[in-house]
């Protein structure tokens, strides 16, 4: 269960998609918004504080049946210190699984015991040859304050006078002031573009193509865009913080402090200028990569499910 369906384009529908693909290899599965009843047998409910209401009613409803509750970035970093319903939902589920591996540390110690590590996954593409006249950087994320795109915006501005640096940037404006914010940026700044929404296999494509994610946000759980940028080849620029962190790993060379433009407009020219910096967050990433194979995330999801309900109790797929 889901919060977020198709329309919404986000990492929380790609994670429900990708999971009931994997799992209607053996089971029967179905995929909503909200669970309302019937006679399913486990629910994995996605987004703690979301689903809190979905949760509750399973409980009431199934009180012997499993739980599991998939924490993002906002339930980690932010709602579960201070929301009654996510925090009902942590304590009501059987498992927990967080998306990065350091996403634990911001549980509370009796909760830990039930949370499962599942990394996404993402199909490896081609690592395309980048061209040698300009540093084409890329953020993908729709503008909102969580994924802090006037970190990127001040960037730019500091790097106006860089021809070679180019900056494009995919996501919707979920917040219509951001919205209006990159557009007056792009009428200052020739070399930044602001193209909106884009489906998704276009926004992967770009990713394949530039020389670097941007990745600024200030709240992440374990962001499937990082992921798509490791696999494609493509090097990452990320704030340093756990959900970030707990992909890249702790001696990735490619952070910065979040909210720290500065920090950024800098990396983002020794890139262009140290011809040492790029291959090295380039090799960084090949060695992260094999962690991100779906066949990984596969065998984690299916790990998963037996810790919560033996395997025989399910009704296997017609």
């Amino acid at each position: 269960m889901t919060p977020a369906l198709a329309d919404a384009n986000n990492g929380n529908w790609q994670t429900a998609q990708r999971w009931a693909r994997m799992l209607r290899k053996a089971y029967r599965v179905r995929v909503a918004t909200e669970w309302t009843g019937g006679d399913d047998d486990l629910l994995i409910a996605l987004h703690a504080r979301r689903s809190a209401a979905s949760v509750a009613r399973w409980k009431a409803a199934r009180p012997g049946a499993p739980v599991i509750v998939v924490l993002t970035g906002t339930d980690l970093y932010r709602d579960i210190a201070s929301d009654a319903g996510a925090q009902a939902a942590l304590v009501a589920a059987n498992r927990l699984v967080v998306l990065n591996a350091l996403g634990a540390n911001a549980l509370p110690m009796p909760l830990r015991p039930k949370v499962d590590v599942v990394l996404q996954s993402t199909p490896a593409r081609r690592v395309l040859a980048k061209s040698p006249q300009l540093l084409r950087a890329l953020a993908v994320g729709h503008l909102r304050d969580e994924k802090s795109p006037r970190t990127l915006f001040d960037a730019v501005r500091l790097l106006a006078a860089r021809d070679d640096l180019r900056v494009d940037h995919v996501g919707a404006a979920l917040d219509e002031t951001l919205g209006t914010e990159a557009r007056a940026l792009m009428a200052v700044c020739p070399h930044y573009r602001w193209l909106g929404g884009l489906p998704h296999g276009d926004a992967r494509a770009r990713i394949q193509r530039a020389h670097v994610l941007v990745h600024p946000s200030r709240i992440e759980g374990g962001a499937h865009v990082v992921i798509e940028s490791i696999r494609s080849g493509t090097a990452v620029l990320a704030s340093r913080i756990d959900g970030n962190v707990g992909l890249l790993g702790d001696d990735y060379a490619g952070y910065f402090p979040v909210g720290d433009a500065g920090a950024l407009a800098d990396i983002l020219v020794r890139l262009r200028d140290d011809p040492a910096m790029l291959p090295l967050l380039q090799h960084q990433c090949a060695a992260r990569s094999g962690a991100f194979d779906p066949t990984i995330e596969a065998a984690a999801l299916k790990a998963l499910i037996a810790r919560a309900m033996p395997l025989s109790s399910f009704r296997a797929r017609p």
